[in-house]
């Protein structure tokens, strides 16, 4: 239960993680950062003092440098061999839940240490301790057990050590001083803040782990129990893996990692996932409950025991959480093998501090099932019982977010740990969107989900992770990590899989789609087979079959429900650029990291349809997203990669054009409760604006809004290659400044928060910004900002699409690439949080090669320049940070522009 208010001054000197003063003279110390140690210096080290640098990690990777071909799928690869698999041949993984339990200091915690690393036989160990991991029994047995050792603490724990330092020391070559079991920064500046507000009320634990097979750690964690709807007995979705074999009802026993059931399982070290395991994670929290996720790393001690690509360290993303910085994944603060990091996100509403404060607003609540509790600082503090179905909390309703994803953040390793397996999806839950469409009480929105769980079910609500790549002769995943420009693979998965299929019912669905690419962008079609030649796009010459486009809906962009639900029918000019069909059926370019969220309507299809979602978006090179493919030349097969000098090479195209998955539609017995989206599109020719979903905080038509940012602070980031190194050939420019590659110890940007917490709420709004994001032309960036949302005023000085018209982003595609464009401006908020974030190009192997950048929200009133984390073995030391000359100021104001 939550207490007093947490100190939220700066930490003072006699603390680790103590501030510093700006040097008095910056341009000297940013020079001087150019000939520091590389800031992740510690996770390379191997015996005798020796460390390796990053480009030394790709030293087992199957193809050398010497050895890579010219071709451009993969990027610099050769074609992935298929085993005989055929597309639509398996069933589609759907995610498996983590399933966060109450946090109780009560329960009596097992006993079980976490298990030292094993040598022994393949496939899942080694006969070399330092390049194998825990025995995965003894992981499962370590993770089945009850509660939570140590319990969570609000500073870092160091006094525990690293239970695997006596095989550390082995490999090291030398004794450990006092190698801490939690990697998270020392002292009171990595602390988490507020910790007595938003005190973890549930909790889960999971792993970082080599490849295995699933054991169904999880069955029980399930919230429908494989017990009730589509995941029950005679469900769609009761069967996991394959309908064929009832070994998979109810149950991920079994299921091991394979691209394809054709396919070989994939070794150890190709795949290192959330439990070691698919199907792929996904977390389901409730706004208004804090949680506390405890990452372990169970990763080989040994930095190259990785088949070429990857490092085994880790931090870890919640992409784009309203998160305190200690628990951001910031790219510095990385743990090691062995370690645990206590991650706890707020979950709290953004306007906490300043809007809605009583929590008397019932559109900002916790959906629950009658009886449950939860602790709620509102006008009266304490323990709140459900009625209803929810319990209001504090906080700006417009703030809500649902579709949000985490990943690994390793400075200079993000593109290789996330293509390696590095990523969950995550759901947020409130009473706006609660996962239950059954319940109208004037705030849920019934989006497509069903109704026999008070919230969370996901019947009719489908997470998808699209992503592209490659493997090599063997079946091994491979990534070519010499490519500093990007890597595209030849295969597009989605949920780790070729060509799945999934069965829906004849009724409206919600699907939760994420580019989980690591430089390919996506532009996603949905058609419907027709028999004969009736349909409006003509099959292969021969084939007997036809298709139409199927329209759809919008209603979430980066995790952020629309204002309005953008209808994709071919009814709207939605780009206005004078052509109303080009997007009927068809999602608009979707770069890496973004999400959109679609409602569809299969109800309109006989049992027996099938669909297909098509990519259509070539890319030639990682660098770049060239052109989109008409779908009439895609399904006609006019447009048709083919293989080429024995299968060496591709030719005549793209080959991830195309269809990606199958859906076949199941006749529905049942009653559709869910909303109808028609009624909350934007005004259009005919038809005045329909209702609001989740109305933005700013109104662009609104002269004394936007007139009120004139005051805003304004700052500008430049991204593109111009003082590049070979090794590191990205660049980020802030404010016209020098164009510098990253180092985590340099600030681009501070600003301030505008007040701390207090028992009753603060007055006014928070610090608001205006920022302008661009590019050249000649590569594709999609711009991530961490912690916060903006809302984009301009894109290349024009009214932005209908799909971002509407809509708060995280993810800011900038540069050559169709939809996008050299530049654009947006408005954001910081409120309630401090700390160490990051600002980076989301084609990770930009990010990675070095454009990212650090920038800093900092206390009011903060004086001192918050340090940089340097993690080694030991634990983490801390260095003096230094902020460029306008990282406070920025430019001045927007009006003085």
């Amino acid at each position: 239960m939550a207490t007093g208010l947490d100190s939220f001054e700066d930490p003072p000197m006699t603390d680790p993680s103590h501030g510093y003063e700006q040097p008095a003279n910056p341009i000297q110390a940013l020079q001087d950062l150019l000939s520091q140690p590389e800031a992740n210096e510690g996770s390379m080290e191997l015996g005798g003092g020796e460390y390796l640098h990053k480009t030394e990690l790709a030293d087992e990777n199957v193809i050398q440098r010497d050895a890579l071909s010219s071709y451009n799928y993969p990027t610099d690869g050769y074609p992935s061999p298929m085993f005989g698999a055929q597309p639509f041949t398996q069933k589609l993984l759907m995610f498996e839940e983590f399933g966060p339990e109450k946090l109780d200091p009560n329960v009596e915690a097992g006993t079980l240490p976490f298990p030292r690393p094993k040598a022994g036989a393949g496939p899942e160990l080694d006969a070399d301790v330092a390049r194998s991991t825990a025995d995965p029994l003894e992981l499962d047995a370590f993770l089945r057990q009850a509660g939570i050792s140590p319990f969570p603490t609000r500073e870092a724990n160091t006094g525990l050590q690293n239970p695997w330092k006596p095989d550390i020391e082995q490999f090291l070559g030398r004794f450990l001083v006092n190698p801490p079991a939690e990697g998270r920064p020392p002292g009171e500046g990595w602390a988490h803040q507020r910790w007595n507000e938003f005190y973890p009320q549930a909790y889960y634990k999971t792993v970082q782990a080599p490849s295995r097979v699933n054991t169904g750690l999880r069955d029980h964690k399930q919230m429908h129990n494989y017990q009730v709807g589509e995941f029950g007995p005679g469900g769609l979705y009761y069967n996991t893996a394959d309908n064929s074999n009832p070994a998979f009802n109810g149950t991920t026993r079994g299921i091991a990692i394979k691209i394809h059931p054709n396919m070989p399982t994939q070794e150890k070290h190709s795949l290192w996932t959330f439990d070691g395991t698919l199907p792929p994670k996904l977390l389901m929290a409730r706004y208004g409950q804090p949680l506390l996720m405890r990452h372990y790393n169970a990763l080989p001690i040994d930095p190259s025991a990785n088949r070429g690509f990857g490092l085994h360290t880790i931090t870890t993303h919640e992409h784009n959480g309203h998160s305190p910085a200690e628990s951001d994944g910031f790219a510095n603060a990385f743990f090691f093998p062995g370690q645990f990091y206590d991650y706890r996100w707020p979950l709290q509403l953004a306007g906490y501090d300043s809007i809605n404060t009583t929590a008397s607003d019932p559109r900002a609540s916790f959906p629950c099932a009658d009886g449950e509790t939860l602790w709620v600082n509102d006008s009266n503090p304490g323990v709140k019982t459900c009625q209803n179905g929810k319990i209001n909390i504090r906080g700006d309703w417009r703030e809500t977010m649902s579709t949000h994803w985490f990943h690994d953040h390793m400075l200079d390793f993000t593109a290789q740990n996330v293509y390696k397996g590095n990523a969950v999806m995550m759901n947020y839950y409130s009473g706006l969107d609660r996962g239950n469409e059954a319940i109208d009480d004037g705030v849920n929105l019934r989006l497509p989900s069903g109704q026999n769980m008070p919230w969370g079910n996901r019947d009719y609500d489908v997470n998808l992770v699209i992503g592209d790549k490659a493997w090599d002769r063997n079946g091994q995943l491979w990534f070519n990590p010499f490519n500093k420009d990007g890597f595209i693979g030849d295969r597009l998965l989605v949920n780790w899989q070729y060509a799945p299929v999934l069965d829906v019912r004849a009724r409206k669905y919600r699907f939760r789609i994420l580019n989980g690419s690591v430089s390919r962008y996506l532009a996603l079609s949905l058609v419907a087979e027709v028999q004969g030649s009736s349909g409006e796009y003509k099959g292969p010459a021969g084939s007997g079959k036809s298709y139409n486009r199927v329209p759809f809906h919008m209603v979430a962009n980066d995790g952020n429900i629309l204002e309005h639900a953008v209808p994709f029918d071919g009814t709207m000019d939605l780009d206005a650029n004078g052509n109303k069909d080009e997007h009927k059926g068809s999602l608009p370019t979707q770069a890496i990291a973004e999400r959109y969220d679609i409602v569809v309507d299969f109800s309109k299809f006989a049992a027996g349809t099938k669909l297909y979602f098509i990519n259509t978006m070539h890319h030639d090179t990682g660098i770049i997203a060239k052109k989109k493919i008409p779908l009439a030349d895609i399904l006609s097969e006019k447009y048709k990669p083919v293989l080429k000098d024995g299968g060496r090479e591709w030719d005549k195209g793209d080959p991830t054009v195309g269809k990606s998955m199958q859906l076949v539609v199941k006749a529905y017995t049942g009653t559709d409760l869910s909303m109808n989206p028609a009624e909350y599109e934007p005004a259009k020719p005919g038809k005045a604006a329909g209702k609001k979903m989740i109305p933005l905080w700013l109104d662009r038509s609104n002269g004394s809004q936007m007139a009120a940012l004139q005051n805003a602070r304004y700052r500008t980031f430049d991204f593109g290659r111009s003082s590049g190194t070979d090794v590191n050939p990205w660049t980020v420019k802030a404010d016209g400044g020098v164009s510098y590659t990253a180092d985590p110890r340099r600030i681009s940007a501070a600003p301030q928060l505008a007040s701390g917490p207090t028992d009753a709420g603060a007055s006014g709004d928070g610090t608001t910004e205006v920022w302008r994001i661009t590019s050249g032309g000649g590569w594709s960036h999609p711009v991530h900002v961490h912690f916060e949302e903006g809302i984009i005023l301009d894109r290349n000085g024009k009214a932005p699409p209908e799909w971002e018209k509407w809509s708060r982003k995280d993810v800011y595609r900038i540069g050559g690439d169709p939809e996008s464009g050299g530049s654009l401006t947006l408005a954001i908020k910081f409120r309630e949080f401090a700390g160490t974030y990051v600002e980076h190009c989301h084609n990770t192997q930009h990010e990675d090669n070095a454009m990212l950048l650090r920038w800093d929200i900092e206390r009011p009133g903060q004086f001192m320049v918050m340090p940089t984390p340097l993690p080694t073995w030991d634990g983490v030391e801390y260095a003096p940070s230094v902020g460029i000359p306008t990282f406070r100021t920025g430019l001045g104001s927007l009006g003085s522009q």
